[in-house]
């Protein structure tokens, strides 16, 4: 079932709209003005958001040095004008008719200690949880925040000892593998360090002169239940999105901020697919397909990986129809997927450490072994499969916690490689991959079939990409950096991420390298701040996020410069506004 109209249906619409945009002047207006403290200081980097009454669309600019802003906006009707700083209150004023106009905001420095540390990102307060022993740290940054922030509103909560094994518990079943000694020493952490004390703002918020010229908008898609998890630019310049929490795919104007959806058809599945065993199985609240990512191929077709089934998803946009392809092999957990230059698809399957390869012009699926790394990490390749058809036998009674062996064996996470970010050598065509809980990179020939793999220098590569240059840059998810990989001379070099405070720590999921520039865009989700890597300055710029809470995962750019993703914060009720959005950062709109 489809909600509103289909996409074929849209585009004879489009050509009525585009008939009546000849007959009416777009809406436009120009709001500008100044941000000053009480005191008349002017306020430099402070956040001016237009927000539209149904707060499904909102345009952010920021601040320049003398504290003036300046909104071009095609918003019509009632909205609100939010201005936000770091270290000072919310001011808001209501606007019954986006008219333009000039205004002005005298920002109220925060004393209140509780409104102080309440107003922090989360990156502040995960670093009041305390963790010496490296492992322990590693499970905990690799386990606890890999679809989520950690120190949040939602999650910094007081708990009682019963209430974090609960949460705890929870996490497991929505697939966290920790071993009982790092259970116990993550949930004294945790308890210790949420107690409900004010943390002191001890951040720099100075902000690069550069994001004066920068504008964000953000649109609303899905609902609370969703997990809108990434996205990509459709030819006519709308945003096509997947859903993995409810088997949709969105399509959605970023101009008027709104969204139409599209419904996989159930085909008979259990809900969870492969993971129906699992009583808690990550996203899929109403998901049976579970569409993690997706592509748009040489054909006009979109790819997706559908997590809970080891399938291939193909939508055309013409018809509205859906195609599934099983994979087979045994695979698990279809994840990243990258066409490559001879229109061949390539995708990391994270549950059964494989590579896998799909040829849209005679519908051929390969899949390839990768290295299994060890005794326990080659238990769990051969047995991944089986032990969740067994849990499928008890729905939802979590069965296979209690048959694998990562808490028995004392790996914890490290039972598993997970074959996770995928990407395509510019010059040679080589197919990449990067092993999240292995802590490697390999490279897959596939003309030789050869395989060969390097240990990263810090824990968790995520979603990497290349540069023009064959420079492979990766997001180190565990180890707070930028890693750089030459691939001629198998020599890494590490840049930290910039943080607020010392002691923080950010967990950089994903990255894109502009095609133009060669800059490199990094979304780290700890500190709501969106990051510009220059390689040849090796300069970094943080962009701050309007919305608290956020996670953003791909990044995609579009033709006009703009920056995209989606910020997905797993559940989506933690985010500013309870709803998923996607995001889009205009370095130079001014």
């Amino acid at each position: 079932m489809k909600n509103n109209f289909s996409f074929a249906a849209q585009r004879c619409a489009g050509i009525a709209l585009l008939a009546a945009l000849c007959l009416h002047v777009v809406h436009a207006a120009t709001l500008q003005g100044t941000v000053a403290t009480t005191q008349g200081q002017p306020l430099a980097g402070a956040m001016v958001t237009l927000i539209r009454s149904d707060k499904l669309l909102q345009e952010t600019v920021y601040t320049d040095s003398q504290g003036r802003f300046r909104i071009d906006t095609e918003q019509p009707g009632a909205a609100t004008l939010r201005c936000r700083t770091p270290g000072y209150a919310d001011l808001s004023q209501a606007l019954a008719a986006v008219v333009g106009g000039k205004f002005s905001f005298e920002m109220q420095k925060l004393s209140d200690p509780k409104a102080i540390s309440d107003a922090l990102p989360a990156s502040a307060h995960a670093a009041t949880v305390k963790i010496t022993d490296a492992r322990t740290q590693d499970a905990y940054r690799n386990q606890c925040f890999f679809c989520h922030q950690i120190g949040n509103a939602w999650t910094r909560r007081v708990k009682t000892s019963q209430e974090w094994d609960g949460v705890l518990d929870r996490m497991q079943r929505y697939g966290a593998l920790i071993t009982w000694g790092t259970e116990r020493r993550i949930h004294q952490a945790l308890s210790e360090a949420f107690q409900g004390h004010p943390v002191p703002d001890r951040e720099d918020h100075r902000t690069d002169p550069a994001i004066a010229h920068a504008k964000l908008t953000e649109v609303a898609v899905g609902d609370a239940s969703s997990f809108v998890h990434d996205l990509e630019l459709a030819p006519d310049g709308r945003f096509v999105s997947v859903d993995m929490g409810n088997d949709k795919v969105y399509t959605t104007d970023l101009a008027n901020g709104k969204s139409e959806s599209v419904q996989m058809p159930r085909n008979g599945l259990v809900r969870g697919g492969l993971f129906s065993g699992m009583s808690s199985p990550i996203a899929t609240t109403n998901a049976y397909h579970g569409p993690h990512s997706i592509v748009l191929g040489p054909d006009g077709r979109y790819y997706t990986t559908d997590s809970m089934r080891a399938e291939l998803g193909i939508f055309d946009p013409a018809t509205d129809a859906f195609q599934f392809v099983p994979i087979g092999h045994g695979a698990q957990y279809p994840h990243t997927l990258r066409f490559d230059r001879e229109g061949i698809l390539w995708f990391t399957l994270a549950m059964s450490d494989q590579l896998g390869r799909y040829d849209p012009r005679n519908g051929q699926v390969d899949v390839i072994a990768l290295p299994s790394g060890g005794f326990w990490q080659w238990m769990a390749d051969k047995l991944f499969d089986s032990l969740l058809k067994v849990a499928a036998w008890f729905p939802g009674k979590d069965l296979q916690l209690a048959l694998s062996h990562h808490k028995w064996s004392g790996q914890g996470h490290k039972i598993l490689n997970l074959p996770y970010g995928i990407d395509i050598h510019p010059l040679d065509g080589s197919v990449w991959y990067s092993k999240l809980y292995a802590d490697k990179i390999g490279r897959y020939d596939p003309t030789t079939g050869a395989v060969q793999e390097w240990d990263t220098p810090l824990a968790g590569p995520r979603r990497m990409r290349f540069g023009a240059d064959g420079t492979l840059w990766i997001p180190a998810f565990g180890g707070s950096a930028l890693m750089k990989f030459d691939p001629k001379t198998g020599k890494f070099t590490n840049y930290a991420m910039p943080v607020l405070a010392a002691g923080e720590f950010e967990t950089p999921y994903a990255l894109n390298v502009h095609p133009k520039t060669g800059e490199v865009w990094v979304t780290a989700n700890l500190s709501d701040r969106m990051f510009r890597f220059d390689p040849r300055s090796e300069r970094w710029t943080a962009y701050p996020m309007s919305s608290t809470t956020t996670y953003m995962r791909d990044i995609v750019f579009t033709p006009d410069g703009r920056v995209c993703s989606v910020n997905a914060n797993l559940p989506a009720v933690a985010i500013e506004g309870q709803q998923q959005k996607i995001v889009c950062l205009q370095p130079e709109a001014r």
